[in-house]
Formats: C-alpha cells, structure tokens, sequence
C-alpha cells in the first residue's frame, strides 16, 4: 500500500470528548488500514495549561499510532480569530510541505473551510469527514444571524469545500440532496458514516451497580438518563418540563440522572421554572470510562436535540451509547436518521411536539416498554447500536478512501 501523509483538521480541543471518543479512534481506524499512514492532528486549545510540558506523554503515546499532535491556541471568529488562522494556516502551509503531506482530512465544516484554502493552495487532496450543515445551524439556533458575515463567509465556504472535495463522508444519508439543494453540487464520491460507538465499553450486559445506586440514591427508582449539556443545540426549558410530567406518570419513583457539567446552581434554577423538586434531579460530570458505568443505572435515556431543519442531518453521538446499553430513547422527532429508527424498531418515544398531553403519551410509550422483560428489550434495542453505529462501519469506509 503506497504510504500517505494526512493533516487532519478539527475545531476541537484536545481533551474535549469529541477528540477522545470521536475522532481519535477513527484516525487509529485510518493508521490501522494502511500501517504506512502518517496522521498529524491538529487541535485548537482554549488553555495553555494543554501546551506544558505534561502533554510530551501525550504526544509520546499519539506516535506509537503514527499520529503526531499540533496544538493551536484558539481564537473566536473575529480579528483575532482571522489573525489566529493566517498565523496558523502559514504555520500549516510549511509543515504540509516539509512533511510531504499529501491529504487534508477536515472533521465538520469549519475546519473544513481551513482545508480547503489549505488544499488549494499546495495542492493536497481534501476529504470532508462528519458532513453536516454548520452555517445554517448557527443560525437557526440563534448564535449567528442570516444576512451576518460569519454565516455568508461559511456558508460560501462549505459549498467552495463541497465543490473541491475528493470524498465527502456524511453523518446522515440526507446530506446528499441538502448539497444538491443548498449548494447545486452533486457529491460524486459519497459515504455515510454516522457516530460509532464502542460496544465493548457500552454493553447491554452491563449490571447496575448496587453501590452506585444506593450513593446516588437510585435504589428501586426509574431513572431517567441524559448525557449532554442544555441550550445551544439542545432544548432546556422544554426538558425540565417533560421530567415534571414524569414525576405524574411515576410520582416520586421517578428520578433524573444528568451526566453534565452544568453547575447545580444552573440545574436547580431550571427544576424551579418548571415546578420541579430538584431533590429528584441527581448531576455528576464523570469521565467518559466512568459513563457506562453510571449509564447503565438508567432505565430510559433522552436526547433533547432542538428539532430545527438541519439536525435532520446531524449524528447524536449520545443515541449510540443509549442503544449499545439497551436503553431506550425519547427523541424529538426529525433528529438525524435516529428518530426514524427508533419509531421504526419501537426502540422508545418520539416527541412531535412539546406540550404536557405530548410529553404525557411519550411517557405512556415509555412505561409499556418497561413493562416488557428487561433483558429481551436490552437485546433488542443494542442491536440497532450493532446494526447502526458499529466501527466496522468506520473501518470499511475508510479501507476504502485510503488502502
């Protein structure tokens, strides 16, 4: 196999899971298809603490992959974000050339946008990895405005990006005739890879943990679990009301177990605007080894991502650990290819609307989904994670983009 130098590209900070859980295995996947692979990953960090020298056992540990690390300090889109990029985008400029780097792979399109000025200036072959719309979803969930120069300059550079690309690996099978929609362009070269998850972690097999359930005070409670934060691209006010319609459906056997890192202060103001007692809302940050372990307590999940018209092409990476643990889920509908597969496989509830009668029949469906026999249901619904979010999907895709 002819060896290949990749510049991998993400907005994201290094610890952040969505380079711990979500991209670093893929780029172990890319080593491990052709051995002769060399990856340099480049993040962007909000802290110099990630630059000291601790982190040289990070970068020891990433070789022994073939992933060399390139920290960047990050910078919000402004000035000093554009001096941060033309800095940067020089500094990237000469490492693709004395490297030899011959692929730019960018995870979403922001740093999408950075590799395709990249590739069209030294000539490297561009693969989009996680194609999904980010202009559009900046504005729909208010953080940028439609006629803004952020949204008009990244819109114009996914479509400039989606034009150039060799291939364009997508989170959903509908971003496909989103490109022909909203940017005229026909994908030639087309894979759709939604968020795998790693079923030896998240296994449905996994037991509750007595000990945790008596600390957290879970013992013969129906636990409710999310993993995630609030606002943003996710619904808040909305989720604390479907809980107090819980506490209806269940009285005071029922419970939430939030795995976030929003401050308590935050939870219980929002427990008292809906009217809930936020002695029934348990919160811990955990690691993300620990998240299976503190998962598996729960007898349903939620995923409480805001049902606007681009989350159609989205990929939850939360949905995927729900089902490889057997949970089911309650989900807006309209949310990536995951609503559609969970209405489809009675795999839980699809919230068409955010009223107390909706949210009373999808705790309805829920409570007859927990009546069934437990481990039947687990079975049943871990294999929509085997079916729909196993790495093998992963590793066939990129066998074929790079061996």
């Amino acid at each position: 196999m002819t060896p290949q130098n990749i510049l991998v590209l993400t907005y994201w900070s290094y610890p952040d899971a969505l380079i711990q859980t979500y991209t670093l295995p893929y780029l172990r996947i890319i080593t491990q298809v052709n051995n002769n692979n060399v990856i340099t990953l480049v993040t962007l960090e909000k802290s110099k603490d990630v630059f000291a020298d601790a982190n040289n056992n990070v970068k020891q540990a990433l070789a022994r992959d073939n992933i060399n690390w390139k920290p960047f300090l990050y910078k919000p889109f402004g000035w000093r974000g554009l001096w941060m990029w033309l800095t940067a985008g020089l500094s990237l400029i000469r490492l693709i050339r004395r490297k030899k780097i011959t692929v730019i792979h960018c995870f979403c399109t922001p740093p999408g946008a950075i590799g395709y000025l990249l590739s069209k200036i030294t000539g490297c072959k561009l693969i989009l990895d996680s194609y999904e719309p980010h202009a559009e979803a900046m504005v729909e969930n208010g953080t940028w405005r439609k006629n803004g120069v952020a949204f008009n300059l990244l819109f114009a550079l996914e479509k400039l990006q989606t034009r150039r690309a060799s291939t364009v690996i997508a989170a959903t099978t509908g971003m496909f005739q989103y490109a022909q929609q909203k940017y005229g362009i026909t994908i030639p070269r087309y894979f759709v890879k939604p968020a795998c998850v790693d079923l030896d972690l998240f296994q449905a097999s996994l037991s509750r943990d007595e000990r945790l359930l008596s600390e957290l005070n879970l013992v013969g409670k129906v636990v409710c679990v999310y993993a995630g934060k609030l606002g943003g691209i996710y619904l808040r006010e909305e989720v604390f009301d479907f809980f107090k319609a819980a506490t209806e459906q269940w009285g005071d056997s029922f419970r939430v177990l939030m795995l976030t890192n929003h401050e308590r202060s935050e939870i219980e103001w929002d427990c008292a605007k809906a009217g809930l007692n936020s002695q029934l809302v348990v919160s811990r940050f955990v690691a993300h080894a620990d998240v299976p372990r503190y998962m598996a307590l729960g007898h349903f999940a939620i995923t409480p991502v805001k049902p606007v018209a681009t989350k159609k092409y989205c990929t939850p990476i939360k949905d995927g650990e729900y089902w490889a643990l057997g949970l089911p889920v309650v989900i807006p509908a309209n949310i990536s290819d995951d609503s559609d597969i969970i209405l489809q496989h009675q795999a839980g509830a699809i919230l068409n609307e955010f009223t107390h009668t909706e949210y009373k029949r999808t705790l309805v469906v829920i409570d007859n989904i927990l009546k069934q026999p437990e481990v039947e249901t687990k079975n049943r619904i871990r294999n929509l994670a085997i079916t729909y979010r196993n790495f093998n999907i992963a590793r066939q895709i990129y066998r074929e983009v790079y061996s």
